[in-house]
């Protein structure tokens, strides 16, 4: 089979836009962009409001604020991240048949790479947001590397036990009476003084950051697995190249799409209703069925894709620098809600937070479009890309690539 390398314009020399070995990337692109959206909507909050990683409500919120952050919570809480891990386990087999076609040594770069973004996560996680995900990926990835050579068929079943086992344990934990929150009124204690911290200097921040970090490394012991079962569904599906034509899937995504709603949609609102990840049975259910409503979202984004392709042209370019745009999310939210900027942590209601989240998607946008037709990497891309091969890659569209270090 002829390999095509794309032209400066990231098509294949000679083929149209609407190609689908170009539509295949656009489409990849522009799925990532959308996931980074699901991501600050549900991550935004941890920076409005300390209440929020303590699991329970600010007390301040009224009847309407509570409709609108448990809608969120509905929609978008423990989905947001599956659809960010399938886009990995599917990159990474992109990344696989790039490093075949070079003749190049795919384990030791992709270690560098993996240290890279370890690297970073732990940066982020400490000076940005506690809920990092970087270093998850990170730790993750190397089991990824280690079960590359899987059959899609066998990573499909091992993802479905996953989730099967750690909703075992979560529903086993529910049964023997275990409470995620043990002592409410210490809780809205701790949330009033994690929101003060958040309103303090940068030394307050890191501070509360770090103290936060044992409860967020807790979580990932049920974020982490799913994360996994998402990277092997991925892989499945980059080893049968299922997004590089992706109208000839048109029945297969109808199909995520009536399955995925209705059993995505009852288990969300099962887990909202429950209190979110503050109830155990609420959570096993949404380990259970979020998945369905994550694939959901994934068929519904890529079918628009398909017969709109001017959507997938906008997001496209934010998906190209999700690494930059993920960390740049977390550096405004900082400057936006705690003292290092405007201090608006516990002053939004969720309304407003929603809106502050919204405007942060669509500026980031717009400068990745006018980023991307300047530059062929994000910042953060390109200088995790050097460390990776070390080199030193040319930045700027149409520039020779620069010798090895």
């Amino acid at each position: 089979m002829t390999v095509l390398r794309p032209d400066r314009q990231g098509h294949a020399p000679g083929v149209s836009a609407g190609n689908d070995d170009a539509a295949r990337i656009n489409v990849v692109d522009a799925l990532r962009g959308s996931a980074l959206l699901l991501i600050l909507l549900v991550n935004v909050w941890y920076f409005s409001s300390g209440y929020e990683f303590q699991l329970v409500d600010d007390p301040a919120y009224g009847a309407l604020d509570r409709l609108v952050a448990g809608v969120v919570e509905l929609l978008f809480a423990m989905k947001a991240y599956l659809l960010f891990s399938f886009l990995f386990g599917y990159s990474f087999t992109l990344q696989l048949d790039s490093a075949a076609r070079r003749g190049a040594a795919f384990g030791r770069s992709f270690l560098r790479r993996l240290s890279g973004l370890l690297v970073l996560g732990a940066v982020h996680a400490v000076l940005l947001f506690h809920g990092d995900i970087l270093t998850t990926y990170a730790l993750l990835g190397l089991v990824l590397l280690a079960v590359r050579r899987i059959e899609p068929r066998t990573a499909l079943v091992a993802a479905a036990i996953i989730v099967g086992v750690i909703a075992f344990v979560v529903g086993v934990a529910a049964v023997l009476g275990a409470a995620v929150v043990p002592d409410e009124a210490a809780a809205l204690t701790a949330g009033a003084r994690s929101t003060e911290a958040l309103r303090g200097g940068l030394g307050d921040v890191v501070l509360e950051h770090l103290r936060s970090l044992p409860a967020m490394l807790g979580a990932l012991a049920v974020q982490g697995p799913l994360a996994f079962a998402a990277f092997l569904v991925g892989l499945a599906a980059g080893k049968h190249r299922m997004l590089a034509a992706v109208h000839s899937h048109e029945n297969w995504l109808r199909r995520c799409e009536r399955v995925g709603y209705p059993v995505g949609l009852v288990g969300a609102t099962v887990f909202a209703i429950g209190g979110g990840t503050a109830n155990m049975t609420g959570l096993m259910v949404s380990i259970v069925t979020a998945p369905f409503l994550a694939a959901a979202y994934g068929a519904t984004l890529l079918r628009l894709f398909t017969r709109r392709p001017r959507v997938a042209d906008a997001l496209a370019p934010s998906g190209r620098m999700a690494l930059t745009n993920y960390l740049g999310q977390s550096l405004i939210c900082v400057l936006v809600f705690t003292g290092v900027g405007l201090s608006l942590a516990g002053h939004t209601s969720p309304a407003q937070t929603l809106l502050i989240a919204l405007t942060i998607f669509v500026v980031q946008v717009a400068a990745s479009s006018w980023w991307m037709r300047r530059f062929r990497y994000g910042p953060v891309e390109w200088a995790l890309r050097a460390w990776t091969h070390r080199t030193w890659p040319a930045m700027r569209r149409w520039s020779p690539d620069v010798k090895s270090r």
